[in-house]
């Protein structure tokens, strides 16, 4: 309440050993992987390939089995060819007679020789021989082929048509991935989500009412291995009323990761609105995930065999584990546990040892999507906060690999990201992506400017608005999950507080509040929120945080975890939800609000 001191929350969590963890993290930096893609990473445990055996040699196939009846059409092609040879045999032992001929010639006049060797030339000579054999060794090919093709079954097509009630895809063809066209095509399957889509979001959003303002210019997909140069206007956009300049890396005060360490913890949950119930709420969440880590250290978003064997409902479809995984990672490094410091530290650094094991390192960068871009995304965020809170050198190489596949990935004509490198983007994954950049100018990494200049010209291209509202490729009516990533996105791109637009956006956010299901919804907009402060952020804070208290599993295996049932977090299932929900709860220190004077000057 104003006016009263904020007391400050005291966690003790007690640390959990669940199965046995990995050695700590690397520290050999000499057996980094190599370009050629060896999937590893240099950490203490050996990585042994496998014994590779040479393959047993072919069985031997008898010859004395009689050759099987020709078809008419192949004999009647192998007569053809023989008569060829044949022919060509003839040619050529005539040609052979001429020069011995030519050659048994006396020498004479220059004039009486010619006279002499004319009557051959005019029989033949080498390049009308040549060119006369070659000629008809094409006409007898062409027959040949011609016949066999004859001989080939059509095919049949089945052309599905779209009727003129179907709604149509707002990308042009080129823009989609063979999967998704396949999907989209399939009757009855309007529904799926396409390939790579870990949270659904291809989905229609619920309208928002804002009426359309024209359709956009469609861009098509520019892939390229080689990032734009670097422009020099990129740097001189700055916020307007506060914020972060373009590109510009951020401070150790607003939007950094100084609120994570057991103090700041304590002391910015009390003043930023959390309490000892929400702080409990997290702990028995965050139990919930050591009791699904696998022995492998990571995790999945279906419960099949050890460690859960099902116990728990609503498991995920995604078979992306490194997204699964960092997902998982994710709240830990929100509560200040590394792998490090902190009551889970095995555990953590048994998550990581799986994601370094899954990096497949290319000319453009370390490449951890296993299918979604999102997964590239999350994973990148985790190695980046991992390197910028316990500054592990060894983290690095591999931090740095992660963003350089995702400066690779990006449409360098629209700016947007989606489900595969170079693809037109959409506001979803590219949300991910760029908090991922955000996350690696956080520690300290190397990231290009233009990228972010580009990520702001893909937001203007789906806004709405002047930019109260974002559409998912298009400015269309906007949804409440892609208006609320859009916000974030332009925050941490430098709108300041004041923005006409941003202000425009918040009122929206806490007209609508928090969602009963929608978690990826709740995830965003509680950040925008919070950021934003004021009055606004108390109203929407109180709702969230009492509503996720009270909808936390109690009982079971499944007792400490989430799951609403909502088309956004379908694939993710259970594990998706509790590690938003999670996230949610962390928001009073997992970010210093970015505007606000109570933001630190302290380190990550």
């Amino acid at each position: 309440m104003p006016g009263e001191t904020p007391s400050a929350v005291n966690v003790s969590p007690s640390p959990v050993k669940l199965g046995s963890a990995d050695p700590s993290f690397p520290v050999d930096k000499t057996n980094l992987p190599s370009s050629r893609g060896w999937r590893g990473v240099p950490f203490k445990a050996d990585l042994v390939a496998p014994n590779m055996t040479q393959p047993a040699p072919p069985p031997v196939v008898s010859t004395n089995t009689a050759a099987p009846e020709l078809p008419a059409a192949e004999k009647s092609a192998a007569a053809d060819a023989a008569n060829f040879a044949s022919s060509a045999q003839s040619a050529s032992e005539q040609s052979t007679t001429i020069a011995t001929q030519l050659n048994a010639i006396p020498s004479e006049t220059s004039l009486s020789l010619m006279r002499r060797m004319w009557p051959f030339h005019q029989q033949t000579g080498a390049w009308f021989t040549s060119a006369l054999m070659h000629a008809t060794l094409f006409v007898m090919l062409c027959l040949l082929m011609h016949r066999v093709i004859k001989d080939i079954s059509p095919v049949n097509l089945n052309v599905h048509t779209v009727s003129s009630d179907e709604p149509l895809s707002e990308e042009l063809p080129g823009e989609t991935s063979p999967a998704d066209r396949s999907q989209s095509r399939l009757p009855g399957a309007a529904s799926a989500s396409p390939s790579g889509d870990l949270f659904g979001s291809a989905l229609e959003d619920t309208p928002l009412g804002v009426p359309k303002l024209g359709t956009a210019s469609k861009l098509k997909s520019h892939l390229t291995t080689q990032l734009p140069e670097v422009d020099p206007l990129a740097a001189a956009f700055s916020a307007d009323g506060g914020g972060v300049p373009w590109g510009q890396p951020m401070g150790k005060g607003g939007g950094g990761l100084g609120g994570r360490s057991p103090e700041r913890r304590a002391q910015l949950v009390g003043s930023g609105g959390g309490s000892e119930r929400s702080e409990a709420a997290v702990e028995r969440g965050l139990k919930w995930l050591l009791a699904h880590q696998h022995e492998d250290g990571g995790w999945r978003f279906n419960f099949d065999g050890a460690p859960c064997g099902n116990l728990c409902r609503n498991p995920g479809r995604e078979t992306s584990t490194t997204a699964a995984t960092a997902l998982a990672l994710l709240p830990f490094y929100g509560a200040g546990y590394t792998h490090k410091e902190g009551p889970y530290a095995e555990q953590v650094n048994h998550g990581l040892y799986y994601l370094g094991t899954k990096m497949l390192v290319t000319p453009q960068g370390g490449d951890l999507q296993e299918g979604t871009m999102y997964a590239q995304g999350l994973t990148t965020i985790v190695l980046c906060e991992a390197y910028a809170m316990s500054k592990d050198s060894n983290l690095r190489p591999y931090a740095q690999n992660a963003v350089n596949f995702i400066l690779y990935a990006q449409d360098h004509r629209g700016g947007g990201w989606r489900y595969f490198p170079g693809q037109v983007g959409d506001t979803s994954v590219t949300g991910w992506q760029l908090m991922a950049l955000k996350s690696a100018q956080m520690a300290g990494l190397d990231v290009s400017s233009p990228a972010f200049f580009l990520a702001n010209k893909f937001l203007d291209s789906v806004q709405n608005e002047k930019g109260a509202y974002y559409g998912y490729t298009l400015p269309s009516n906007g949804g409440a999950t892609t208006t609320s990533v859009g916000l974030l996105c332009r925050m941490y791109l430098g709108w300041g507080r004041n923005n006409p637009a941003l202000n425009a956006g918040v009122a929206i956010l806490e007209k609508l509040g928090p969602s009963e299901t929608n978690m990826y919804f709740n995830y965003y907009a509680t950040q925008v929120m919070y950021h934003h402060g004021g009055s606004q952020w108390e109203r929407w804070n109180k709702k969230m945080r009492d509503y996720l208290i009270a909808t936390q599993a109690t009982e079971g295996h499944e007792n400490g975890s989430w799951y609403f049932p909502d088309f956004h977090d379908d694939k993710g299932g259970r594990l998706l939800n509790t590690s938003l929900a999670i996230l949610t709860l962390e928001v009073y220190y997992r970010y210093l609000p970015l505007y606000s004077s109570k933001a630190v000057d302290g380190g990550f």
